[in-house]
């Protein structure tokens, strides 16, 4: 049996390419258990670092999307468009997509605006992952209606099957004024290789947002998505054998945010600081948590050899790592 292990597709983090700082793709990061996998978001790149970790479509696991930011479900369309191609004999087996509901309110106006922003689509404006699959497949129908009529290919949306989380009713939660609630996890999918359990993190605006955990025969993994740092995330990583956290430089945020003035350069400093973790942070979630090996990843800068990762080494006792893109981790007991 092959040890259970992570690759990390994709390390970089933010909506932007990070031409600056080349060998880092968009988020995402593959669970791989036997001869399965599942992946965590679909940031920019997935699906070519997908081919280029040799992960066969056949035994895809599902997709598990943390949140609905853009740079974690950039190449979610282009995994739709080309399945018909790659996943063709996946109609009977379509691959899950777990992800949020439609958030049910628009995010309150930034304080630092001169006159309220116009939101985009008004007569649906913050769809689950529900409506970004069924919209994204309207937006790309005379390509997708060329093929399935022309070449009898399966829609998309026979080869993938979108599941929205539903958020406990009785937890407190509220997307703007209470975003991550004291709870405990609860479990959102489960085959006979893994169970998947979920918690609410925090990274206003946007909500809700999760991290997950994976639990195997073996060992566990725990995915912490975008997040500043909060309890729930040290819940349901307790005595994980690897945390995966996302990591932030605020010298660099200070640095980028120098000397800018006005509202937009202001309101886009804060978010960081609100919505992210520093290297400190997820070594103090880490050590809290009890994790045997802390990774950094969705890294802001998204450099290849940043100084301010390294320091981690020193603030964390167990196992430290700051993985490149296709690097891969084992985790449990044979780790």
């Amino acid at each position: 049996m092959i040890q259970p292990h992570v690759i990390t597709l994709g390390t970089a983090g933010g909506p932007k390419v990070w031409t600056d700082c080349p060998g880092r793709t968009g988020i995402s990061t593959a669970v791989v258990v036997g001869d399965r996998h599942y992946v965590v978001d679909a940031g920019y790149g997935t699906g070519q670092q997908m081919a280029a970790a040799g992960l066969d479509p056949a035994r895809w696991g599902g997709l598990f999307i943390t949140h609905l930011h853009s740079d974690h479900v950039a190449d979610l369309p282009a995994l739709m468009l080309f399945s018909p191609y790659h996943l063709a004999d996946r109609v009977d087996r379509p691959v899950p997509v777990i992800g949020s509901g439609d958030r049910g309110v628009l995010p309150e106006v930034s304080p630092h605006a001169d006159t309220p922003p116009r939101p985009a689509a008004p007569d649906r404006p913050t769809p689950g992952v529900v409506g970004l699959m069924e919209r994204t497949v309207e937006a790309f129908a005379t390509d997708l209606n060329d093929r399935i009529l022309d070449s009898l290919r399966p829609n998309p949306l026979d080869l993938f099957s979108p599941q929205e989380i539903t958020v406990p009713g009785d937890v407190g939660y509220d997307p703007n004024h209470t975003p991550s609630p004291a709870m405990e996890p609860w479990t959102v999918f489960e085959d006979d290789r893994v169970r998947v359990t979920t918690i609410l993190v925090e990274h206003p605006p946007i909500a809700p947002a999760f991290a997950f955990r994976f639990d195997t025969d073996e060992g566990s993994v725990t995915i912490s998505g975008d997040t500043c740092e909060t309890a729930n995330t040290v819940r349901l990583a307790r005595d994980t054998d690897l945390l995966l956290h996302e990591a932030i430089d605020f010298e660099w945020v200070e640095e980028l945010y120098a000397g800018r003035i006005g509202p937009l350069a202001e309101a886009s400093r804060l978010h960081h600081y609100k919505s992210h973790t520093s290297v400190e942070g997820a070594c103090r979630v880490a050590r809290e948590a009890g994790a045997r090996h802390l990774a950094l990843h969705h890294l802001v800068p998204g450099a290849v050899d940043h100084d301010p990762w390294s320091r981690g080494a020193d603030l964390f006792p167990g196992a430290f790592s700051v993985p490149r893109d296709l690097d891969t981790i084992t985790f449990g007991a044979r780790s």
